[in-house]
């Protein structure tokens, strides 16, 4: 009896967590409601409607606007180190690939700065004794164009935020191309202008004229005078409302920018004012690259690289504000604000990410300021391959027809159960409501969206589901024709069947397991509510209708059940 007591305390906390997740998806509760879950499911492309883009990205141009700055670096460093070089070319840009043409006498000065300063990223590919081309490594090539990617879906991600699109997708399809699903945009106009524009990157001073408490009073007060917030607005919008409304308030040649608070899962829950200055001249075209890299302690770090010209500015920017804050900004975002120590010269800089915090939180925002900061500093151009839109009338067709198919499947699924199995038939109906509300909560949960595919998964759910309670039933029904007490033939009918049970499990599940791995799309989010619905069987309607069964037995002591 103790082992049914904790068994039931399992199963009702099950139910109980199941109806809190998923209680906002038909209960409006309030942004400060007690209600412990907030989040809602989200509706793929094909139910809600909405923009589905594949945008080519131009990775053989950064490549070879990335040779083309090599080029340029190589000659300077050449010079500097007193070689006599003929010229530094390139016949093949896109491929990574450069000629130094030389003196013969300068070969081992030439070999010997490339070998130095460019070993980890370029190779050898042809000497001759006036000349010696080098090209990329595969590996570091490689690399770099996935970098190129994620730069330009970083971007990417950047514009759509603008839209407040609820769970855009966004991702990367082949080498170089990006798949955007933005489920609920109507503006596609307006949305393909957005992704196609650059992130703007720069660098600024923040100024401690204001003390962080004295701007948080004067963006409370330009927001009660204006009667708006940052809530319900579009940030780019919020941030040039407030600056204009505090205009004479604010020191010259300054502008209130915010960061997002680390903890603050939006910039609406937790915005740090900061007050920066705008005539540093300082942005994302004096850089390079930026690359995640770690400390003498192995703590992670964001180390950046400027172009000579850069370097030079970045040189007299540190030199000249020493113990001061550098912001650096992405769209008017200030993703980070370290200290300067002192003059950094050299091109290279390093941003240090404090402690304190988990190595994988600090390893994560590395590379998110690496990622924005390469998504200002080398965008990529974007063009359109493909586009198509999917009205909100067939999202709205389509929903309205998987439920209709869903109520009426579920209603004879029940209605056979009930006349079939009798007794046992409510406790299969029970198991079965479980069992959808436990996939429907979970999806809430992990916030994934649902789309067609995934409701063509929830129904075969409820296949195998009532499958599961078939074997066990019949087996009760052997046991009991057989001539076992009540007690038995519940106790050997779910034994006996759940060999069974878990065998069609484990196959349905590695069929779902391969369909996620090899499929794309649909074909995995159908694979997703898959492995959900097997979760959710197992515990519904094994585990829930044993534990309903065993207290109507041993706890009200019904004698028979009919079945």
């Amino acid at each position: 009896m103790e082992g049914l007591r904790w068994r039931t305390i399992g199963a009702a906390v099950g139910v109980v967590l199941a109806l809190v997740w998923f209680m906002p998806n038909v209960v409006n509760f309030g942004e400060h409601s007690w209600w412990p879950s907030k989040q809602k499911m989200n509706y793929g492309l094909d139910v809600q409607g909405g923009l589905h883009l594949v945008m080519g990205v131009d990775v053989d141009g950064v490549v070879k606007e990335s040779t083309t700055r090599l080029i340029a670096s190589l000659k300077a460093d050449l010079t500097k180190d007193g070689v006599t070089a003929t010229d530094v070319k390139s016949e093949k840009p896109e491929a990574g690939e450069l000629t130094v043409t030389f003196p013969a006498a300068e070969k081992a000065k030439v070999e010997k700065v490339l070998t130095d300063k460019y070993g980890t990223q370029l190779q050898q590919v042809s000497s001759a004794d006036g000349s010696l081309t080098y090209r990329y490594f595969d590996a570091y090539l490689n690399d770099y164009k996935n970098r190129v990617i994620q730069q330009a879906i970083e971007t990417i991600r950047n514009r759509i935020d603008e839209f407040g699109v609820a769970e855009p997708s966004i991702s990367q399809q082949g080498s170089n191309r990006i798949l955007v699903q933005l489920p609920g945009m109507a503006d596609a106009e307006r949305a393909k202008q957005l992704i196609n524009t650059t992130a703007k990157l720069d660098f600024m001073i923040v100024s401690h004229e204001k003390t962080p408490q004295e701007l948080q009073v004067l963006v409370a007060e330009a927001e009660k005078a204006g009667n708006y917030k940052l809530e319900g607005m579009k940030y780019s919008e919020y941030v040039t409302r407030l600056n204009n409304d505090l205009k004479g308030k604010l020191p010259e040649k300054t502008v209130l920018y915010f960061e997002k608070s680390a903890n603050a899962a939006t910039m609406e829950a937790g915005a740090i004012p900061y007050l920066v200055r705008t005539d540093t001249d300082l942005n994302g075209a004096a850089l390079d690259d930026a690359t995640v890299g770690y400390d003498q302690y192995g703590a992670p770090q964001v180390s950046l690289h400027f172009n000579s010209s850069g370097a030079t500015k970045f040189a007299d920017l540190t030199g000249n504000n020493v113990g001061k804050q550098m912001a650096i900004v992405l769209d008017k975002v200030v993703k980070s604000a370290p200290s300067i120590r002192d003059r950094i010269a050299g091109g290279q800089a390093v941003i240090t990410l404090g402690g304190g915090r988990d190595r994988n939180q600090m390893m994560d925002e590395a590379k998110m300021i690496s990622t924005a900061l390469r998504a200002g500093a080398l965008p990529a151009s974007l063009e359109q391959l493909e586009e198509r839109r999917v009205g909100p009338t067939l999202g709205a067709d389509s929903i309205a027809k998987a439920k209709l198919g869903a109520y009426i499947g579920a209603g004879l699924i029940v209605l056979f159960m009930l006349i079939y199995y009798k007794g046992m038939g409510v406790v299969v109906a029970a198991s079965l409501v479980v069992n959808v509300l436990g996939v429907l909560a979970l999806l809430t949960s992990f916030g994934a969206t649902l789309t067609l595919p995934g409701i063509a998964a929830i129904a075969l759910t409820v296949g195998f589901a009532v499958d599961a309670n078939v074997l066990i039933n019949e087996r009760i029904k052997e046991e009991l024709a057989a001539g076992a007490s009540l007690k038995a033939a519940i106790k050997e009918g779910y034994n006996r069947a759940m060999s069974a049970i878990i065998d069609s499990n484990v196959t349905t599940g590695s069929v779902a397991v391969v369909m996620l791995y090899f499929g794309t799309g649909p074909v995995r989010g159908f694979a997703v509510n898959l492995l959900i619905g097997i979760l959710t069987t197992l515990f519904a309607n094994v585990f829930f209708s044993k534990v309903v069964v065993d207290q109507l037995v041993y706890k009200f002591n019904v004698k028979k059940l009919s079945i």
